[in-house]
């Protein structure tokens, strides 16, 4: 099972021109073998890339892409993953959406398909991160 993060997403809908290629192979790649899917908070930050929702769907939908509920584990464990980011010395007040996401894959069990590894190896070491080693 694998969560695709939205940077991802973006590259792909944004037709970025350096990560596009990358990550639309990721997702072409692993579908074929696991079940891949985003939750809320990937939707919402997809959203305003679309005039509708319906148009969200539809692209997730073509991709082959599922839709998971965050459990109410993950959003506790989210809460405590963003205390400790404050504790050492993190400055935003909201729960980061990376703390969702990633607490929602370590409850899961689940992988995380993203480019930007950072809050996940540190909040979520034992989450299994897909992501490049350098540009493609």
């Amino acid at each position: 099972m694998i969560l695709v993060d939205s940077n991802v997403l973006l590259d792909i809908v944004s037709g970025d021109p350096v990560w596009s290629n990358w990550s639309a192979r990721q997702i072409a790649t692993r579908i074929r073998a696991d079940a891949i899917f985003v939750n809320a908070i990937v939707f919402a930050e997809l959203s305003p890339r679309y005039s509708l929702h319906a148009e969200v769907d539809q692209f997730l939908k073509a991709a082959g892409i599922g839709f998971m509920h965050v459990p109410r584990q993950a959003a506790f464990a989210a809460g405590k993953a963003h205390m400790q980011y404050r504790r050492q010395g993190g400055t935003r007040t909201g729960v980061l959406p990376d703390f969702f996401i990633g607490a929602h894959a370590a409850v899961l069990g689940a992988a995380i398909l993203t480019r930007d590894t950072r809050r996940y190896a540190t909040y979520f070491p034992m989450v299994r991160l897909i992501a490049p080693r350098a540009e493609p």
